[in-house]
């Protein structure tokens, strides 16, 4: 399977890419939604490209990629029409996760450069898909030019996944600090760290709404002494196994926790829509062994389930503008290659 790009699990993750080793070189079956989507954009065109997300003027994009002789991810930024693309991290160890902070001048990324300059080895496939949860990642502020100004996290084990709400400054990502995957929150100096979730399990790729009160992720929740056996011991490996994810949703302190989904398949990379009565997400809810990802439409008490995108293949990491009016989004849609991944964006109607 490929590596991820966060989806090492980030918003999820981009180690879900992985999962789409065994994916054949995608045809479009449709053209897509056209109640929802309108005016597609391809911004990258060729390699690995995923996580694409919105700087808070709406002109630029920030996303990891695999090139320029990089053996894994590293974090790049573009303009809007996917010209001006350029590296922005540190060019060492494996990426994941980059998102704009409210003065679009700062950004934040977890990153295992200090680490090892080099890629961490991947998972043994021999136990099945799994996600490697790098102990070396940490979360890293820096200047939009690259230039690292601080570092976020520094508790032993796994620390990825962050994005931030421009309103309240809080960052949400995914913490091994408790000893389990959690979800939790920050300043973005780092401080005042929250943690947000408790059940034993996998928690991540975690979002809040615009407005700060709410809070989406996915979650893997062993419910058999069997699967909770296997999800430790996968964990003492820094490994978990991806593939049967389900998405919450609850207040911003982690209050309130509700189960949404329960397609007993692999849902991730949630966002909000603009007024915070739905949330997009990828899913392979149609073909649960299939490698093949759409994005659907629910609301937050998991009703009103809409199929948004059938491109067929691999379509996944939505977010939506900040004037709600376009979506960027990474698809294998007209992908020349197996694992072709570009970033596109897409009017939203």
């Amino acid at each position: 399977m490929r590596k991820l790009p966060c989806t090492a699990l980030c918003l999820g993750t981009t180690l879900l890419l992985v999962a789409l080793e065994g994916c054949s070189q995608v045809q479009a079956q449709t053209q897509g939604d056209k109640s929802r989507l309108a005016n597609l954009r391809q911004l990258t065109h060729g390699g690995e490209n995923a996580e694409a997300y919105w700087a808070p003027d709406g002109k630029r994009l920030i996303f990891q990629s695999t090139r320029d002789g990089h053996d894994c991810d590293q974090q790049y930024i573009m303009n809007v029409d996917g010209s001006n693309q350029h590296l922005v991290s540190t060019g060492k160890g494996v990426t994941t996760c980059g998102y704009f902070l409210s003065d679009g001048k700062h950004i934040l990324y977890a990153s295992t450069h200090e680490g090892a300059a080099s890629c961490p080895a991947k998972p043994d496939r021999s136990k099945g898909y799994l996600w490697a949860v790098y102990p070396d990642f940490d979360i890293y502020l820096a200047e939009d030019n690259g230039k690292i100004i601080k570092k976020l996290t520094d508790t032993p084990g796994y620390d990825a996944e962050a994005t931030i709400n421009w309103r309240t400054h809080r960052i949400i990502y995914t913490s091994m600090a408790s000893g389990d995957l959690d979800v939790w929150s920050m300043n973005e100096d780092g401080s005042d760290k929250k943690q947000l979730t408790k059940a034993e399990g996998y928690d991540g790729g975690a979002v809040f709404s615009r407005d700060g009160s709410q809070m989406v992720w996915r979650a893997y929740r062993p419910d058999t002494p069997e699967k909770l056996d296997l999800y430790r011991s996968l964990l003492k490996e820094n490994l978990t196994a991806p593939m049967k994810m389900e998405l919450f949703v609850a207040r911003s302190d982690g209050s309130g926790s509700k189960q949404i989904t329960n397609f007993g398949c692999a849902s991730f990379a949630p966002t909000f829509t603009p007024d915070g009565k739905k949330i997009l997400f990828a899913s392979n809810k149609h073909n649960c062994d299939s490698s093949d990802f759409e994005l659907y439409l629910i609301n937050t008490d998991g009703t009103g389930l809409e199929q948004v995108t059938s491109y067929g293949g691999f379509t996944s990491f939505p977010e939506f503008s900040p004037d709600g009016t376009r979506l960027a989004f990474v698809s294998s849609y007209k992908g020349q290659s197996k694992y072709e991944f570009n970033v596109f964006i897409a009017d939203w109607k």
